[in-house]
């Protein structure tokens, strides 16, 4: 048994992604007639991601299931105690990562969103899972949101938000991690910058794709 798979995580994660691969932003009149090379340049805009991720505030933009799954698996792995996340949306990665800590005897877990309603969603969705008590939720630009009041410590990253701020973010909190931490980026392909940077030893790091989307790195020391 752990936290992850019995109730009451478990049987919230099946709900919650079942309506996640139910919805998605194609729905919407707003992205429906996107070409994906104007796709891709929204996703990789530093200037228009605040209007571009309001503009998705009701789609869960989640992880997938293969990916969550990862995530607990990393931080039970390394025993994280102290993880930073970057783009809550409704918590089902926070989840993932939270269900860890409690395994691994409690922790803190900072994440971050600046969509308003998301973090209702996402409170609601954490507190049903029994595991509010583990995670700090900071609303706002995580530029600004994760720049103070840091762990002196992190073990785990998790990178999901606007993907062209993937370098500012880590530079934010890179000098906290510890040798052995890890950083999961989703959807890093929107972000050639970032990963030219991890898959560089020079930089620090030893760095391999996951699945289609996901790039996992550890913190070399």
């Amino acid at each position: 048994m752990n936290t992850l798979t019995t109730p009451p995580v478990g049987p919230l994660l099946d709900s919650l992604f079942e309506v996640a691969s139910a919805v998605s932003p194609t729905d919407s009149p707003d992205f429906a007639d996107l070409s994906s090379e104007e796709h891709a340049r929204l996703m990789s805009s530093k200037v228009g991601y605040r209007d571009f991720y309001r503009r998705l505030k009701d789609f869960p933009l989640a992880v997938s299931r293969e990916t969550g799954t990862l995530l607990y698996m990393l931080a039970r792995g390394c025993r994280a105690r102290s993880i930073v996340e970057f783009g809550m949306s409704f918590g089902i990665s926070t989840l993932h990562l939270a269900a860890a800590l409690r395994d691994n005897g409690g922790g803190r877990l900072i994440t971050s969103e600046f969509e308003p309603s998301k973090v209702v969603k996402a409170r609601e969705n954490l507190t049903a899972g029994g595991v509010i008590d583990l995670v700090e939720i900071r609303q706002g630009d995580a530029l600004q949101t994760l720049n103070a009041d840091l762990p002196e410590v992190i073990d785990l990253v998790l990178l999901d938000g606007a993907k062209a701020l993937y370098p500012e973010i880590l530079s934010l909190l890179e000098s906290r991690l510890r040798p052995g931490a890890f950083v999961i980026a989703d959807n890093a392909d929107y972000s050639p910058d970032y990963l030219a940077r991890v898959r560089s030893t020079s930089n620090g790091y030893l760095s391999t794709p996951f699945g289609d989307d996901v790039e996992v790195s550890m913190r070399l020391g």
